[in-house]
Parts: C-alpha cells; sequence; structure tokens
C-alpha cells in the first residue's frame, strides 16, 4: 500500500472532503451539510477548512478545523478547534500524523469539544488538557426569589445587552439550533445560550453557555422558574460553568471529556462559542 500523502484542505477540496464525512461519519448529514458547517469562520483569513489524507485520487481521512478570532481577558487570541476526525480503518495508522500536521500550525489555542474515548487518548497523548466533564442537572421548578428576570425576546435583547456582548449575540443568531437568552436584571446581564435536548424522554435544556459565573449562580431560581414555564423539566449545565454543585443538582460524569492545548489560557478562558459546538447542531 502506498503512503498516503497529507494535503490541507482548501476551498476546491471541501467538497470532495465533505462526501468522505458523509459516506464514513456515523452522524447522518449530507455532504452539503457537512460541507456548510465546515464552512463556518471566525478569522479575517482562514489558512485550511483543516487537513486529508489522500491516498491517489481518494479522499481516506481527514481532520476538519474550525477557526476564530476572540478576546480573552482583553488579549486577541486565535483558536482552532478541531472536528470531524475520521481516517478510514485501513489507513489508521497515519491518524496521529495528520493531527499533528494540524498541531504544528503556530500561533493557535487547539481545542475539541465531542472527543469520541479513542480520540481523548490520542490528544492526551498530543499534551491536550481535559476539561472537567461533570454536569450538573437541575430540575425545572418555580424556585425564583430573587428580582432577577430573563429575556428571550430579540428585540428586547437587543435593546439591553451590553456591547461587550453584542457580538456574540448576533454572530451566533444564524443558527436555529441555538437559543439565547439574557439572565439578571438592567445593568448587570449575562448571556447565555443553550439547545433543547431530550433527558430520558423529556424535554431538557442543555447550557452551551455563559457569559458571567457570577450572575448565572444569582439567576438559577430565575432560570428554573423561566424553563418550568415552559414545559422544559431539567437544565443541563456544566460543573466548571457555575464553580459549584447547587443544593437541588444532581450530578452526572463519566462522559468523553472536552479537550485543549494552549500554553497560556486556563480552563476558565475556555468556552464553546465559536466552535462546533455552535456550528453543529451536535
Amino acid at each position: 500500500m502506498a503512503r498516503p500523502v497529507i494535503e490541507a484542505v482548501t476551498a476546491q477540496s471541501l467538497p470532495e472532503f465533505a462526501a468522505f464525512l458523509s459516506a464514513n461519519m456515523s452522524i447522518p448529514r449530507s455532504p452539503e451539510a457537512w460541507g456548510s458547517a465546515l464552512s463556518a469562520n471566525w478569522l479575517p483569513e482562514r489558512p485550511n477548512y483543516g487537513f486529508l489524507l489522500r491516498a491517489g485520487e481518494d479522499v481516506v481521512g481527514g481532520i476538519g478545523a474550525l477557526y476564530a478570532e476572540r478576546k480573552v481577558r482583553g488579549q486577541s487570541e486565535r483558536f482552532c478547534n478541531i472536528t470531524s476526525w475520521c481516517v478510514r480503518d485501513d489507513f489508521r495508522r497515519f491518524s496521529v500524523a495528520l493531527a499533528m500536521q494540524l498541531l504544528a500550525q503556530p500561533g493557535y489555542h487547539f481545542t475539541d469539544f465531542s472527543p469520541t474515548k479513542v480520540v481523548a487518548g490520542t490528544l492526551q497523548f498530543l499534551k491536550f488538557q481535559s476539561l472537567d466533564d461533570a454536569v450538573v442537572v437541575l430540575p425545572g421548578l418555580p424556585v425564583h426569589l430573587g428580582n432577577e428576570r430573563v429575556l428571550d425576546d430579540a428585540v428586547a435583547i437587543g435593546q439591553e445587552i451590553p456591547d461587550e456582548l453584542r457580538q456574540a449575540w448576533q454572530d451566533h443568531s444564524v443558527y436555529p439550533w441555538l437559543r439565547q437568552l439574557l439572565l439578571g436584571r438592567p445593568g448587570a446581564w449575562c448571556h447565555l445560550i443553550y439547545k433543547l435536548r431530550d433527558f430520558k424522554g423529556m424535554p431538557a435544556a442543555q447550557l452551551i453557555y455563559r457569559s458571567d459565573r457570577e450572575l448565572l449562580n444569582a439567576g438559577l431560581g430565575a432560570l428554573q422558574t423561566y424553563f418550568c414555564r415552559r414545559g422544559i423539566l431539567s437544565v443541563h449545565i456544566e460543573r466548571r460553568m457555575l464553580g459549584r454543585t447547587p443544593k437541588l443538582g444532581v450530578l452526572r460524569s463519566g462522559f468523553n471529556p472536552k479537550q485543549f492545548n494552549s500554553s497560556t489560557l486556563l480552563p476558565d478562558d475556555i468556552d464553546y462559542l465559536y466552535s462546533e459546538s455552535v456550528s453543529m447542531d451536535l
């Protein structure tokens, strides 16, 4: 068997890679849908769409990449989010070389928010760190005792959202599977993004993002009441978003841990905006 070559995925080869993913990934998605998801970009000049393995004329593997430039603690930082890592069984031994090609790109912090158990182990070998995988499950109950409010109307959010949160709100409004809220009160708003899910056959809300830990904790009762009134029976929030396990919370763990690789950022600096967690309805 001839050794495959590793190529950057370009705009020209993206349809080939998307067709490969459609044929080989367990997630049912058309080539067009894969291509659209991998086209998400938040970097002025993206270097590629990832890297692929080619044997002769055939794509036999690949690893997708989503890029973003963001402010973290007041500094501009560049991120590369790894996604859709898939290699045919007969070429699996080239998987690490494929990943190392992507990780050799300088100037990026790297993340992977949906690794399989095998991928997570490989990333650990490549010096990635695991994020806390524990999830707090809170009941949707009318327990609101404070002054916090929940805004879900786009017009109201547009009028109230602070300037520093506006760009993220606008950028993520294009994804129909994401729901956005403001939690708190005028002058002290927390931006939330969640997805609707099923949990044990019942409607649930999975929190994807919170802009402020303290404001989220202060408004948990208002958030639980909001979901209760809409027939959503549980709220799922990663413990690291809260920094604690609330009294009514039940802790779930044992998930494949999300991963990141950075020489300067800390776990608290990592969130799921501008990544596959929002651009794909996973």
